[in-house]
């Protein structure tokens, strides 16, 4: 799409789903809880202190100066993280019953949702990624995540044929009582990408107590 339509095209998706309306769905958390019996004792890693977002400014500023001009919509078919060794296709996920975003099946391990809600990995905006941390059988897509560093790349391959190539600037543990919606999904007027599964504590009572979620933004199509 170009030119009028892609301008016809972002304001359907702002009526359907505008910024405000999506903080307050993804405040309160996503649902992504940990489904595993117990029996899989070793926890995924979580993000070092040192990769936070805003440690991430001078990796961020460097990287995106010049930032490429957003793409039109697409939907994601793939992603890739090489330095966690993710390469899973994607599904489009969006609110369940409760007004919760969705997640998808857990029984399929090696696979990642996008929220609908959200733009399109490349587009203006922030796209949201989600998966599961785990399940019964163990590691699931994004048991990784929270080992990313400030630089490690994530290529998403979009339906038009083009790969939205982000840098990753950090990367934090958020609890899902307090979760700041604002700083993890407003737009910052370019193509930004968030990538979200569970991590923090865990107890079979409540599942994971918070999300890891990884900050990244453009910097190459392919």
């Amino acid at each position: 799409m170009y030119g009028s339509e892609v301008a016809e095209e972002e304001e359907r998706r702002r009526q359907r789903a505008p910024w405000g309306v999506i903080a307050l769905v993804l405040l309160t958390g996503l649902a992504l809880v940990r489904n595993g019996s117990g029996e899989f004792d070793v926890g995924p890693p979580q993000p070092a202190p040192a990769a936070a977002a805003d440690n991430g400014r001078q990796v961020r500023g460097s990287a995106f100066a010049g930032a490429l001009q957003p793409l039109p919509y697409s939907l994601p078919e793939r992603v890739r993280i090489p330095s966690i060794q993710v390469d899973a296709p994607m599904t489009p996920v969006g609110l369940d019953t409760d007004g919760w975003v969705g997640a998808p099946p857990p029984e399929d391990p090696n696979l990642a949702g996008w929220f609908t809600g959200s733009a399109s990995p490349g587009e203006k905006g922030t796209a949201v990624v989600v998966g599961h941390v785990d399940n019964r059988q163990g590691p699931a897509v994004f048991y990784g995540l929270g080992a990313l560093k400030p630089g490690n790349r994530v290529e998403i391959s979009r339906q038009d044929g083009k790969t939205a190539v982000f840098q990753v600037y950090g990367v934090e543990v958020f609890e899902k009582n307090n979760f700041p919606g604002d700083r993890v999904y407003a737009s910052k007027g370019s193509a930004e990408l968030r990538v979200i599964t569970c991590g923090g504590g865990f107890s079979k009572q409540n599942g994971y107590d918070g999300n890891v979620v990884a900050f990244a933004g453009l910097v190459e199509v392919r």
